[in-house]
């Protein structure tokens, strides 16, 4: 009897062990599950396919969690900041721009912050007239600070070692689109186009500028001036003609445009005797030779028409009196003064 009662006593303390063990076993499965769920799990809040997520150069560890939830990219701050602990993210901020997608985890989001994974910025740089137009295309796509680009562009002896200077220096920059990081700094984005401006200028190119007897900065130049007179390509070589004739001559280049920028207003139609009476080393109406520096950023397609400007003796040029678009040319004044007489006709015509 006395047996029997100690094997029930047994049977009964294996029984509470074996279900003790199932409970913690139970227990430690579900603290898996949570644990599992808050590093894996789901912590972004309902929004499109995407956020972009901006950290600033020096930002702090807690800089980035206030703005993630500010800025409703996470649903619970708590399980990220464990998570963000755990992965000893707080002495490892990265300043950038980072993507983060609807569904992305805890753990997924950690890992792209800490391992510094931006998302590239494209920059386009199309026709930019001037230095500010330039300041604000760099500094609203990038971290870059606007008053250190604006300082960069009028630092006569930071731009001597590139063979510039505060007027030649938008020569650095041809309308293409680049690649950068977002919080790179005003004076790598400089340098990042200037290089590739200078790839630009291949042996090829330089040699086609010797022919003409002309500078790569010269060029830029008269391209900036050929890509405000017209849109049309197939005659921009002819009009390169003409202000390289001039210019050859010694003569004034005349050139409209050229007293846009002087004013800095570029909504003028028709110019003047007023407007090219205003005094500027940009006033081509006042001043012999080529402007101190472009007047525009022209594209490559216009800086290739100034590079293969045909040999002609045309020496003016003006608007045809049909608004196509197109220029008459001439080699003679009198000539050109017929095609002038008919477009201010057709200007008077219209109330212009």
């Amino acid at each position: 009897m006395a047996k029997r009662s100690k094997a029930k006593k047994s049977q009964t303390k294996n029984l509470w062990i074996k279900r003790m063990l199932v409970v913690a076993c139970a227990i430690l499965a579900g603290l898996l599950v949570y644990i599992g769920y808050r590093v894996f799990g789901p912590n972004t809040k309902a929004f499109g396919d995407s956020k972009f997520f901006y950290v600033h150069t020096g930002s702090t560890y807690k800089d980035v969690l206030d703005g993630l939830e500010e800025q409703e990219i996470i649903r619970s701050r708590n399980s990220f900041d464990w998570v963000a602990r755990e992965l000893g993210y707080p002495k490892r901020v990265r300043a950038g721009k980072y993507k983060i997608s609807r569904g992305m985890s805890n753990f997924d989001i950690v890992k792209l912050l800490r391992a510094g994974r931006q998302t590239p910025v494209t920059v386009t740089i199309t026709k930019l007239r001037t230095k500010q137009d330039l300041v604000r295309k760099i500094c609203s796509n990038l971290e870059a600070d606007s008053a250190t680009f604006r300082a960069l562009l009028s630092d006569q002896v930071y731009l001597r070692q590139f063979g510039l200077d505060t007027n030649t220096v938008m020569c650095a920059f041809i309308p293409n689109s680049y690649q950068f990081y977002w919080n790179t700094t005003a004076e790598a984005a400089f340098k990042k186009i200037e290089k590739e401006t200078a790839a630009f200028w291949t042996e090829e190119r330089k040699a086609a500028a010797r022919r003409l007897d002309l500078s790569t900065v010269q060029v830029m130049i008269i391209a900036s001036i050929v890509e405000e007179e017209t849109n049309k390509n197939d005659e921009k070589p002819l009009i390169a003609s003409v202000y390289i004739n001039r210019f050859r001559k010694g003569m004034r280049l005349q050139a409209d445009p050229t007293v846009k920028f002087a004013l800095q207003d570029f909504s003028i139609r028709r110019i003047r005797e007023g407007h090219i009476a205003y005094q500027s080393p940009y006033n081509t109406y006042q001043n012999a030779g080529l402007p101190p520096g472009p007047i525009c950023t022209p594209s490559v397609k216009t800086i290739q028409a100034v590079l293969n400007t045909p040999e002609t003796d045309y020496i003016y040029f003006c608007a045809k009196a049909d608004f196509s678009g197109y220029h008459a040319f001439a080699a003679t004044y009198a000539e050109h003064m017929k095609n002038a007489q008919a477009f201010h006709a057709a200007l008077n015509a219209r109330g212009i």
